[in-house]
């Protein structure tokens, strides 16, 4: 089997498993964005996955992306999933259609100066630490409640959602509470929005428990190893 092939295998595969996802929850297929996550993928698994039509890709740290955004072409859509320092707010704002790791209020305004400099708006989602554990970043569901009408009122920051990773675990519905509390928060939160600001983005769920957040309600879905499985040995082979 070609790399190729292989690719469009495991794509459709997720595709179909995301379908039957939003089947069950009684959504549309298309209302959920497969955000492929390239951090380990090689670069000719990467060209094979575009060529396969797949355009919607994620990073985690700003340097590779903005490294990765210059060997493709400029219609691919980078999402940067991962930390994001203040010092390399250029970089997001440059090359990322969309960051899903705003941790901080202290971020806001390095992202605000950075976009205005490019004369753009630079699109944003709240990271969430949902399952309180210490090496995840994010604000605290409390901090984030408390602080929230703060966030507002950095005209070229838009903030359209919320972003969590639940706690790993071998059982994909022991994730579930997690994604049902972000779909919870958001809902309270898009209740105090400044008119005209849609919290209409829900990014949660990974290879390993992306089904249960579908039916919790991610609009949004980071996979890496489900589409880059047996690529290794297609490529030695």
């Amino acid at each position: 089997m070609s790399l190729t092939a292989r690719i469009a295998e495991n794509l459709a595969a997720v595709r179909q498993r995301i379908a039957a996802a939003c089947g069950r929850a009684g959504r549309d297929p298309a209302d959920v964005t497969l955000v492929a996550v390239t951090k380990y993928a090689q670069i000719e698994w990467i060209e094979a996955l575009l060529s396969v039509g797949e355009i919607e890709l994620g990073e985690n740290r700003p340097q590779q992306l903005a490294a990765r955004a210059a060997l493709f072409p400029a219609t691919v859509h980078w999402h940067l999933i991962g930390p994001l320092q203040r010092n390399k707010a250029n970089l997001a704002v440059r090359h990322a259609e969309l960051v899903h790791s705003v941790d901080s209020s202290r971020l806001l305004p390095a992202l605000d100066t950075e976009a205005a400099s490019t004369g753009r708006k630079v699109r944003v989602l709240l990271e969430v630490n949902l399952s309180g554990e210490e090496q995840k970043h994010g604000f605290g569901k409390d901090e984030l409640e408390a602080t929230f009408d703060s966030l507002h009122g950095h005209p070229h920051v838009s903030i359209e959602g919320l972003m969590t990773m639940a706690a790993y675990t071998d059982d994909p519905e022991a994730a579930r509470p997690t994604f049902r509390e972000l779909r919870l928060l958001r809902d309270r939160l898009q209740l105090r929005c400044p008119a005209g600001v849609e919290l209409r983005c829900l990014s949660m769920g990974m290879s390993g428990d992306f089904e249960p957040a579908i039916e919790e309600g991610a609009t949004l879905v980071r996979i890496g190893s489900a589409l880059w499985e047996g690529l290794e040995a297609v490529t030695a082979s």
